[in-house]
């Protein structure tokens, strides 16, 4: 019986786990190229791509999160030409929600 509730236990915390190691893969794998791993898209990439920096309040007040969603999924396209990759295929829902809520704790460490 006590072997059991170990083994509950111990899927139990797997499982909590398993979301941060996620979000952490997926922003290393997707976002961080460009974005960097602060957020302030200080990357080689992220100059060109003029990407914006989420440790800023006023980026932060006008990120809003629908757009944010709508952005990971479809890509962006400018002038014909792409600044980012879309995502639809490659992340669920529910990954694109946490990595905004990721962008938005850079808001939160200044």
């Amino acid at each position: 019986m006590k072997l059991k509730y170990t083994l509950i236990i111990a899927t139990a915390l797997a499982a909590t786990s398993l979301p941060a190691a996620d979000l952490k893969s997926n922003w290393e794998t997707h976002c961080m190229k460009c974005h960097g791993p602060d957020g302030k898209g200080n990357t080689r990439m992220g100059k060109q791509s003029g990407v914006k920096d989420y440790t800023d309040p006023k980026v932060q007040a006008e990120m809003k999160d629908e757009s944010a969603l709508k952005i990971i999924k479809e890509g962006i396209v400018e002038k014909g030409k792409k600044k980012m990759d879309p995502y639809a295929d490659k992340l669920s829902e529910q990954e694109m929600k946490e990595l905004i809520a990721h962008m938005r704790s850079f808001g939160k460490k200044k």
